[in-house]
């Protein structure tokens, strides 16, 4: 929400929590952008105020950029409206575009935020190997043409797992914050002709995920080592870890409170 008008909303009567999924391709990322660029959390806003009869202004768990998917965003709001929380989600659903689904509502603490009251967080990134492209992927994946050596990428993700600084995977341009990070669980699952990589983690650097599948998949392609993917852990040097992976494989799968 805005700084500005957080003690307005706060003085309102409940705080609400959603659980949101939606396709991103569609979309300038999650956080409010000015016309003509549209937001999910434009519409999302839009479309509860209508149904709670009052202005929303959203928290979000962590704001996904252009193209990035989620299964399970969490969002809270501020309200005066009364609406039932077992017809909220009905109501809004009838009025979102099909592209955003509010899975559930609650009531929430008065000091819950879906930002900073987050315990942990899961993303998940899916490929697609392969030099025949998928028409119903090419929005949900990231199609590398040619089969991965995910053997060696698996010793990667065992690498990552703990606490570490992970500076060597962050963008520029994040918010100014420790670049430490514990990993609990880096896995690697083949579905197919898809690689899906899951990470659970206590937090993400700024495109730190999108960095470290980029690199990862260097491995996988032969281009970079195993021990020099520990080198490239080690450096604390972004310019030597590999391309930011793209945006329409990434989805933020779930957010631990």
């Amino acid at each position: 929400m805005k700084p500005e008008h957080k003690e307005i909303m706060k003085a309102r009567r409940r705080n609400i929590r959603l659980t949101v999924s939606y396709d991103g391709t569609a979309y300038n990322g999650f956080q409010r952008q000015n016309p003509p660029q549209v937001a999910v959390q434009n519409v999302l806003e839009e479309k509860l105020a209508a149904v709670c009869g009052d202005s929303v202004e959203l928290a979000a768990s962590g704001r996904t950029d252009s193209g990035v998917h989620a299964m399970g965003q969490v969002v809270n709001f501020f309200t005066d409206g009364t609406i039932p929380l077992d017809r909220l989600p009905r109501a809004v659903n009838s009025i979102l575009p099909p592209d955003i689904v509010v899975l559930d509502a609650a009531e929430a603490d008065r000091d819950f935020s879906a930002r900073h009251s987050a315990k942990s967080k899961i993303y998940i990134y899916r490929i697609l190997q392969g030099y025949i492209p998928d028409p119903f992927e090419r929005n949900y994946s990231w199609n590398i043409h040619k089969e991965l050596d995910t053997e060696s990428m698996k010793e990667c993700l065992r690498m990552i797992e703990g606490t570490h600084d992970f500076s060597a995977f962050r963008a520029a341009g994040g918010p100014p914050v420790s670049p430490v990070r514990t990993i609990y669980e880096a896995s690697l699952e083949k579905k197919g002709r898809i690689v899906e990589l899951k990470f659970f983690a206590n937090g993400f650097l700024y495109h730190m995920v999108r960095n470290l599948v980029g690199t990862l998949v260097n491995v996988g392609m032969g281009r970079t080592s195993v021990q020099r993917f520990g080198e490239i852990m080690a450096s604390l040097d972004r310019n030597q870890a590999g391309a930011t992976a793209p945006a329409q494989g990434l989805y933020l799968y779930k957010v631990n409170y």
